[in-house]
């Protein structure tokens, strides 16, 4: 039986120092809906496959 791979989740900091921003701006993106997480107990973990379409469509979007 094939094993389904699943997505690569990143911590609030990863995701800050990937964007270059703050973890503040990070988690105002995270409520407001603009980026996908999940909860883990206390903390968000981040998909790596939302953080890049998320990049991939402020680069575009500013073009």
């Amino acid at each position: 039986m094939a094993q389904e791979r699943h997505d690569d989740f990143m911590t609030v900091a990863e995701v800050a120092a990937i964007m270059r921003v703050s973890k503040m701006t990070v988690y105002r993106l995270v409520h407001s809906g603009e980026l996908p997480a999940v909860r883990v107990g206390r903390s968000f973990r981040v998909p790596a496959h939302a953080v890049d379409e998320y990049l991939r469509q402020s680069y575009m979007g500013t073009a």
